[in-house]
């Protein structure tokens, strides 16, 4: 059974951002809701200081400690491992958020799909892409499963200029990501909480 996921390579991330604008603009998500972040630090001194890169998202957990806790059902994971949430059952408690140790659930706070980047005077394409999500409800990253659905990559794998952001089945021993992960060291996110995330980290 397929397990997708994602391979990060830290080593040609040059944080240009261009996965958060991409999935900002592919799925539309409410001010201050952002599916793909980069964080940023600096290190070393002058003059062997340099800027260090770690792109964030959803980790589609092997074991998710988001999906159990969900008393509706709305949080759940496909049988190719994306986690998602169904809207429509999402009653906004908020029990997966405090349940995920990654901070990737997004609450859309009552009121903010009316009002919009420009206090009040939605644009057409905001109108357009509110339409999908409900006030009061947690959203998320879902790998863009309607794009992975039609045989497409995700919007932050295909935008990438660096080529830093590597989907497919981890399950395949000869898929891109599975084959990168057999070649290099790599890491993931807290995995002292016992997650078993399904989004790695090749060392830069």
């Amino acid at each position: 059974m397929a397990r997708l996921g994602m391979v990060i390579d830290l080593k040609v991330c040059v944080g240009c951002h261009a996965c958060t604008a991409a999935c900002k603009a592919t799925n539309g998500t409410p001010p201050d809701i952002y599916f793909a972040r980069v964080h940023e630090r600096e290190v070393g001194v002058y003059p062997n200081a340099r800027r260090e890169f770690l792109p964030v998202l959803c980790n589609h957990c092997e074991d998710p400690p988001c999906v159990p806790v969900c008393p509706t059902g709305a949080s759940y994971k496909r049988e190719d491992g994306i986690v998602a949430v169904k809207s429509d059952l999402c009653i906004g408690c908020r029990s997966c958020a405090t349940s995920c140790p990654y901070e990737h659930r997004h609450y859309v706070k009552p009121g903010i799909l009316e009002t919009g980047y420009f206090n009040g005077e939605l644009s057409i394409y905001e109108k357009a892409k509110y339409s999908r999500w409900d006030s009061g409800t947690v959203i998320k990253c879902d790998f863009c499963m309607d794009r992975v659905d039609q045989g497409l990559q995700p919007a932050c794998v295909e935008t990438c200029p660096a080529e830093a952001r590597i989907f497919g089945d981890l399950a395949d021993p000869e898929s891109a990501p599975s084959k990168l992960l057999s070649e290099r060291e790599s890491f993931t996110l807290l995995p002292d909480a016992g997650t078993k995330p399904s989004v790695h980290y090749l060392k830069a």
